[in-house]
């Protein structure tokens, strides 16, 4: 490509998701440029509905950047969860357990909205709607991303210091980083997410996670309205095969347990079959370019990771790169994958515990079935296992 038009900032950032966006916030805080460019248009990212659990320091780290007004006010804060298994309910009190820590419930597509927001009002440069993005240089001093503003618009050129791919696990940032310089780490499990959201007043005021015969289903939560559900299927079944009566059949028999509880049902306006996987990708570097977030790693939802890792990765990033332009030393760049990953794979490891303790997979023997159920029932019963529960589930503490 040729480019037409030629500008320089210090940062690129490629994807306005919750890494690219953070990143860019906190190098701002740090005197430094960055432009940030995506694929999609702002209607579309703020339009995603996404689920999100925010661990304390999440929360903190918003707080301290000024950008947690909205969450503090529409958040729910939740100090434990349930988990239920042979009908019975057990509740892991995490705050507790944790010296007062606890997870925030504020959607991702809601924290992307504040942070465009905020990051408009600041003078920053989000350019949407962008394509064709190509790399150049990356081993270089002078990296450049050349991209089209629309699909048929003419070639542009970002020149930059350093490229910061944020762009998700589709996206072309990993795939930059020459396959035989990578190593990718993959499970993909045999069972899928089916989600709704449905108009319905709160039925219980935490998340519950359940074991059941029948397969996992999770009650979260959205807003004081609106009402966030899954239940364990398979990820090829067809989401027209799923009726509003048979979503709510099999949540009332998966959820509802001997205490005489039930769920509370509302119109589903939305509804939807996602697949789950676990991956890493080692290194997340590779010359100028670091790469964040999705493009780097997925975990399956069920710990309640994805987000918070993305944050992680790019405050170690941005530390990396104010130091770099303090003191022109490279240790923390250098170091960038080494130091992530120690974080990533240890949340890796809890989302897969979490994953396969509570689903059913009919891969597995009987056997393997029944120690499931004993890891819950030793889990509930030992304060040492519901403690390293609770420590990973608010969130490990920051390096």
């Amino acid at each position: 490509m040729h480019p037409t038009k030629s500008t320089r900032t210090q940062v690129a950032i490629i994807g306005a998701g919750p890494a690219g966006l953070f990143l860019s916030h906190l190098l701002h805080r740090q005197g430094i440029e960055s432009v940030i460019l995506e694929s999609r248009s702002r209607e579309e990212i703020e339009g995603t509905i996404r689920a999100g659990v925010l661990e304390q320091w999440v929360v903190d780290l918003m707080n301290g950047m000024g950008l947690g007004d909205r969450m503090m006010r529409e958040g729910h804060f939740h100090s434990g969860i349930t988990l239920r298994f042979d009908r019975q309910s057990h509740h892991i009190d995490m705050a507790e357990l944790t010296g007062g820590k606890r997870v925030t419930v504020y959607a991702q597509h809601e924290v992307i909205r504040d942070l465009v927001s905020a990051r408009l009002e600041d003078g920053g440069t989000i350019l949407f709607g962008v394509s064709d993005v190509q790399f150049a240089d990356l081993d270089g001093k002078a990296p450049r991303v050349q991209f089209r503003r629309g699909p048929d618009g003419p070639v542009d050129e970002l020149r930059c210091d350093f490229i910061a791919g944020c762009d998700g696990f589709h996206g072309p940032s990993r795939q930059a980083i020459p396959a035989a310089a990578r190593t990718e780490y993959q499970i993909v499990y045999p069972f899928g997410w089916l989600g709704i959201l449905t108009e319905a007043p709160p039925s219980h005021p935490e998340l519950i996670y359940a074991n059941h015969e029948r397969g996992f289903a999770l009650l979260s939560t959205r807003s004081p309205e609106v009402q966030r559900l899954y239940i364990q299927v398979d990820p090829k079944d067809d989401i027209a095969n799923w009726s509003d009566d048979r979503i709510w059949s099999e949540l009332h028999r998966r959820l509802e347990d001997e205490s005489g509880w039930t769920l509370k049902e509302g119109p589903i306006f939305q509804k939807g079959i996602i697949a789950m996987r676990s991956f890493v990708c080692d290194p997340m570097q590779h010359g100028r370019l670091f790469i964040a977030g999705d493009a780097a790693h997925i975990v399956p939802p069920t710990g309640a990771k994805g987000l918070n890792l993305a944050v992680a990765d790019v405050l170690v990033l941005s530390r990396a790169m104010a130091a770099y332009y303090k003191s022109g030393t490279t240790e923390g760049l250098e170091g960038y994958s080494a130091t992530c990953l120690r974080r990533i794979w240890k949340a890796e490891r809890f989302s897969w515990y979490m994953t396969t303790m509570l689903h059913r997979n009919e891969k597995e023997s009987p056997f393997e079935q029944r120690v499931h159920l004993a890891e819950l029932d030793y889990l509930v019963h030992s304060r040492a296992a519901m403690t390293a529960l609770a420590e990973n589930y608010v969130g490990l503490p920051m390096e």
